[in-house]
């Protein structure tokens, strides 16, 4: 009797959360961070994204994100490291100062977060590239929360960490000097480091310099790049995951697209008996240096996602669980180690489909994961289009969704999942006018 009486206490306290955290707001204002912003039409920021501004997990040095950074940050030792920029951005920072072509899927709104039309969530720290350069910095590193509409599985989320690093060099003989000198220091470390590393061509045909490097500086700059970041891998993942001190840790290169770079490249580790995508990278383009008031320089930059290393080291399964402020998780990590992660319960999956007739708003896979994290927050897992189709007779087209409710802290009972379902339900219907089949 007292287990019933609590579990449905239970439930309408999670029917109240949720119906409470509505995100779809008829306000006149954004509340972020302290400042108020204008709404217009073009907003899509909800407030299960504003809830976690501010947060900053990486910042906690006994958090698998800060150990990773302080890790990242102690190799780099001559770097300047930084952090405490505003996630709050114009898209012209964010993409044009990049180079981003202007139809770069990257400026939708359903893929980014936009507080208005003049205004921003960052996608990614190289928004600020220009105003770090433009300070004057030659070594550094930028860490910083940044935020996609995605979809919703064990591998995404829509607030995660990156961590930015770049170099410039003069575009002279005193570069040219500085280049050569540490790509030698750099080539001694790792020709005596247990370290196999496949390689391709610094430059080719279909990854080109830009036309106004000296090819020799490119080539030099290109392999500084390499030599650095293959080292950053020893550090990282040298000694681990079954990588022994007899075992060669195994990195390759692979050739890459970025906006804002070229030549530009991916890099790859094989850990765990597979092949892992670790970080991309490349010589800035020149433009951007130019934007920043930097003649005369030529630099790289890399960029990695914290989650996507840190699920990997410490063997953390959900990206949810980087937002878990339950101590069974908390408690297993500690400020310079690298520990694997103890599941501390298994919690059954409790699946609920939901279908529906599209109104002629339509409705993008992203808005339907936004309004389902919205609306249920960190009690799902993942959400799965299962069938979509277009009516023959009628034109009218349909969709249905699995959504998988599974608390990472505690069992989530049937009661409970209905209640949130029935929510989503109604904020569907609410804020996209569909007709439930």
């Amino acid at each position: 009797m007292t287990a019933t009486i609590c579990r449905t206490r239970l439930c309408r306290h999670v029917l109240r959360t949720v119906q409470s955290r509505r995100c779809y707001s008829s306000a006149s204002s954004v509340s972020l961070l302290g400042k108020e912003y204008p709404r217009d039409s073009t907003t899509n920021i909800t407030s299960a994204i504003i809830d976690k501004v501010g947060r900053n997990l990486y910042m906690n040095p006994s958090h698998p994100l800060g150990i990773l950074q302080t890790l990242i940050s102690s190799h780099f030792r001559d770097f300047n490291s930084m952090t405490g920029f505003t996630p709050v951005v114009t898209p012209a920072r964010n993409f044009d100062d990049l180079g981003f072509p202007a139809d770069h899927p990257g400026r939708a709104a359903t893929d980014s977060y936009y507080i208005n039309r003049d205004l921003m969530l960052r996608t990614h720290t190289s928004a600020h590239e220009v105003e770090v350069f433009a300070r004057g910095e030659r070594k550094w590193l930028l860490s910083a929360d940044v935020y996609r509409r995605d979809e919703i599985d064990a591998s995404h989320y829509p607030v995660f960490h990156q961590m930015e690093g770049a170099r410039v060099f003069s575009a002279d003989a005193n570069g040219k000097a500085e280049l050569e000198e540490d790509n030698a220091r750099l080539s001694h470390h790792l020709e005596r480091s247990n370290i196999v590393i496949e390689d391709i061509p610094h430059i080719t045909a279909s990854n080109p310099r830009q036309e106004m490097h000296d090819p020799i500086l490119a080539e030099l700059v290109a392999h500084n790049l390499k030599l650095s970041l293959n080292s950053l891998m020893l550090t990282l993942f040298g000694g681990r995951g079954g990588v022994g001190d007899s075992d060669s840790l195994r990195v390759r290169w692979i050739e890459a697209y970025f906006p804002f770079t070229t030549p530009s490249y991916e890099v790859e580790v094989f850990f765990r008996g597979k092949w892992l995508e670790i970080l991309g990278c490349g010589v800035v383009q020149q433009q951007t240096l130019d934007r920043a008031g930097v003649p005369d320089s030529i630099s790289w930059a890399f960029g990695l996602g914290l989650e996507r290393i840190a699920m990997i080291l410490f063997s953390i399964p959900d990206i949810r669980l980087f937002w878990s402020q339950d101590p069974r998780f908390s408690s297993q990590f500690s400020a310079g180690q690298i520990t694997t992660f103890k599941p501390y319960s298994k919690y059954p999956a409790c699946y609920k489909d939901v279908s529906f007739w599209l109104s002629d708003l339509g409705l993008h896979d992203n808005d339907f994961c936004d309004l389902v994290r919205d609306t249920a927050g960190d009690l799902v897992q993942d959400v799965v289009l299962i069938d979509s189709f277009t009516h023959p007779k009628t034109n009218r087209s349909s969709k249905c969704y699995r959504i998988n409710y599974c608390s990472m802290d505690r069992s989530l009972s049937n009661e409970e999942a209905n209640a949130v379902h029935a929510q989503v339900i109604s904020n569907l219907k609410d804020k996209f006018g569909v007709e439930i089949r």
